[in-house]
């Protein structure tokens, strides 16, 4: 193969490598990136949801306490029950763990007897203030807390599988980036090998021929130098030679022509003076 062939299968062989890896690395990346994005978006919106009912809870318990004392049921506020329930059915079905799931429905079995308490504030609104307060603080406050307690360890649920989320993205970018640190290190070793291969077999037999041609020019020696192979260098260190050994044989003609001139001026001389 020629020179030129040679270094371009070897350049074009580290392309090649580099234009993989970099490939594999972008798909693995944009992959790892989609799938975790999806489920930090879903942990995030699952949070908000239980945020925004737990509100809800909020709103409605404090409503009922303001009215505590009163006497007229028309002064109870509305829930949208069933939306409560239709939310956290949703937020169920979004979750990614049983854990998480274990504790929504938690979450809706204590919401369940939270709503069955309140539905008694019908009936002892009526009654004094004494017989409100210590419903509301005895009966009521309880399922409220332990209502409260479910969603609070259900928002640490989801926030564990969003920082689990947010650790698997971590190890899968590294993971997508491990094929172009290979193909770094590979494109640098090929390189490093190339320019071995360059320093050996046209560095050298240059540095070789351009000696040989010094101890020519300078002391007359003969070019010997000799290699093998079938490319550029080997033609052009054969042509050299060829060129250097007819310019010996022409400086030995010239050098008897100057020689046979000599003497014939010399029995030119001899043969005037007779």
């Amino acid at each position: 193969m020629s020179m030129s062939v040679k270094l371009t299968l070897s350049l074009g062989a580290i392309a090649v490598i580099l234009l993989l890896s970099s490939i594999i690395s972008i798909l693995e990346y944009r992959r790892m990136s989609d799938y975790v994005s999806n489920l930090i978006a879903t942990n995030i919106n699952c949070v908000n949801i239980a945020q925004k009912l737990s509100n809800e809870c909020d709103r409605y318990n404090l409503q009922l306490l303001t009215i505590v004392g009163e006497t007229d049921p028309n002064l109870i506020p509305k829930i949208d029950a069933n939306a409560f329930v239709t939310e956290y059915e949703s937020l169920k079905h979004t979750l990614d763990s049983s854990e998480a799931a274990a504790m929504a429905d938690s979450v809706l079995y204590s919401y369940s007897a939270y709503m069955l308490t309140s539905f008694e504030f019908e009936k002892v609104i009526v009654n004094d203030f004494i017989d409100n307060r210590d419903w509301y603080f005895k009966r009521l406050q309880p399922k409220y807390q332990r209502l409260k307690s479910d969603i609070e360890k259900l928002n640490e649920v989801i926030y564990l599988q969003l920082k689990d989320n947010s650790e698997t993205f971590q190890d899968g970018f590294y993971r997508s980036i491990i094929p172009g640190v290979v193909s770094v290190g590979a494109g640098l070793l090929l390189v490093i090998l190339l320019l071995i291969f360059i320093l050996i077999y046209y560095v050298r037999p240059l540095n070789r021929m351009l000696s040989g041609l010094d101890d020519y020019l300078r002391s007359g020696r003969s070019y010997s130098y000799e290699f093998d192979g079938d490319d550029e260098f080997v033609k052009l260190n054969g042509s050299l030679k060829d060129i250097v050994d007819e310019n010996i044989e022409l400086k030995k003609r010239v050098g008897r022509l100057r020689e046979e001139r000599e003497r014939l001026i010399e029995t030119s001389a001899a043969a005037r003076e007779l």
